[in-house]
């Protein structure tokens, strides 16, 4: 039996974001929730925990069901709050004198260092926030989890942890989880609902499998739509000569033939469903202006140190060449961001130990987009850096996913998924022949890090890239160097990697 209905569930906020959406949640139920940025996943968890009302439709629930929803942010009543006393707050005032014994089987099941225990919650890093918000969660004993965006933040030995909990829970208890982490909704999933301000589309899947199918799906009904518009085609073609034929012969049976003809290729084409096309999120694209150099980026056994000079590693004699893809592979703390700053460095200087090619032309996206923050709107950032005029300068925004109305806005108003794509924009437009990326896919949908993806695979662009997104590294990646020990070495696969830091534990 299910536990949670959705019929002809509908939201519109400005513009439809769902429509007629109907989908059972039952026990075992391990959904994986997909949306393009903006497209309605969050509003839909909420709806289902009963925080927003829908536009038209209803949400059923069991009896006496509690539903636990695992939001992306820290509410502001709680962020000053130590990490300790944030969970204890989600228990009912009844229960925090008789049972806050419960905060530390918590904290223990989910492994938080007790030196982070006390402090505020403000000050932890995200991926401890995202650990304490489900935490929040679990202590309330829920019926149903509705995860959002849950491995945001967190590295790969933590994805592992939240991998290796979820598989743990008990079977009868449904998980409904928005994600953009492709490899971890496979990891965790059992069914897969792509949310479509039209026809969304559910499969007894996890994501890769259900991706296929959906594209035959998709396939096959543009393949019917194009059918039905040729068989309407043809049914009009007759109708018109038997009109003719009928005006000249005076036949009323053929001016009835002829009405009855165009008024089935009007039922036919009424009830044609075109396929499935999304609106566009904004479109990554990015370029390679070239060079002859044999190494754009050449490493003589630098050194990797942490800020007060103790060292992380060595580099030994590696180099980055035209066309390379190179994924930097580390733990937490290992030193891959200490290292991205030193090669970013080197961009203005070169040492003789980091060595960039005269024909180097850098582009550069650090994981927090600070350097888009100095500026006061996106229009002033593209029409302000580069020779573009100014409706240049929309068309670009508008094709990057940035609306009219948020062009001439603060850039910290835009959302994390515009920010990025702002970043790749700018980075475009500067027309780099070599980048480094830090942690590039955050933010971005399925649709933008597959984008990116192309984009980099397509140009045969160079770049040196640090990302938790296995299926990015996968994808876009053809070299891969490991930190190890006191040493950066290069590896054959990031598989031996990915899964060490998943089994690892904490």
């Amino acid at each position: 039996m299910a536990q949670i209905n959705l019929k002809d569930l509908s939201v519109t906020l400005g513009e439809p974001l769902f429509a007629n959406l109907t989908l059972e949640l039952r026990g075992g139920d391990r959904v994986g929730l997909v949306a393009a940025n903006g497209r309605g996943k969050s509003t839909l968890l909420r709806c289902i925990a009963g925080l927003v009302e829908p536009t038209k439709g209803e949400v059923s629930r069991s009896r006496g069901m509690r539903i636990g929803l695992v939001e992306q942010e820290v509410p502001p009543a709680i962020a000053t709050l130590p990490l300790r006393d944030a969970i204890e707050s989600a228990l009912d005032p009844m229960q925090r004198d008789s049972e806050s014994w419960r905060v530390d089987v918590v904290l223990d099941e989910f492994q938080i260092p007790e030196d982070l225990r006390d402090r505020p919650l403000a000050g932890l890093s995200g991926g401890w926030q995202r650990m304490a918000m489900l935490a929040r969660v679990w202590i309330t004993e829920p019926d149903a989890v509705l995860m959002d965006e849950p491995t945001n933040h967190l590295d790969l030995e933590r994805i592992g942890q939240l991998q290796r909990w979820i598989k743990a829970l008990p079977r009868d208890l449904p998980l409904l989880i928005a994600s953009h982490d492709r490899a971890f909704l496979d990891g965790v999933t059992n069914r897969t609902l792509f949310l479509r301000a039209e026809a969304s589309a559910a499969f007894a899947l996890p994501y890769s499998r259900a991706k296929a199918a959906l594209a035959e799906a998709d396939a096959a009904m543009a393949r019917r739509h194009a059918n039905d518009l040729k068989q309407a085609a043809q049914l009009r073609k007759q109708a018109a000569k038997l009109k003719n034929i009928g005006i000249n012969s005076g036949s009323d049976l053929l001016v009835v033939k002829t009405r009855q003809l165009s008024e089935r290729a009007e039922r036919i084409e009424a009830a044609a469903r075109p396929a499935w096309q999304d609106r566009s999120a904004g479109a990554i694209r990015l370029g390679n202006s070239g060079s002859h150099a044999k190494a754009l980026v050449a490493l003589d056994d630098a050194t990797v140190t942490t800020p007060d000079g103790k060292l992380l590693f060595r580099t030994g004699k590696l180099w980055i060449g035209p066309g390379d893809r190179v994924a930097l592979l580390g733990g937490n703390g290992a030193g891959k961001s200490r290292m991205v700053t030193m090669i970013h460095s080197a961009f203005a200087a070169s040492s003789a130990a980091v060595k960039c090619a005269a024909t180097l032309k850098p582009g550069y996206a650090d994981q927090g987009l600070t350097a888009l923050d100095r500026h006061p709107s996106p229009m002033a950032l593209i029409a302000g850096s580069f020779d573009v005029g100014d409706q240049v300068a929309r068309t670009l925004l508008a094709g990057a996913g940035i609306r009219i109305d948020r062009q001439l806005g603060p850039v910290d108003t835009l959302s994390g998924g515009q920010k990025a794509r702002l970043a790749m924009l700018v980075l475009r437009l500067s027309a780099p022949n070599f980048y480094l990326l830090d942690e590039p896919t955050n933010h971005l949908d399925i649709e933008g890090q597959e984008a990116l993806e192309g984009e980099l695979l397509a140009h045969d662009a160079a770049c040196l890239l640090v990302s938790h997104d296995r299926s990015f590294v996968r994808a876009a990646a053809n070299r891969f160097w490991q930190i190890t020990g006191k040493r950066l070495i290069e590896v054959d696969s990031p598989e031996p990697f990915f899964a060490a830091a998943l089994s690892a534990r904490g």
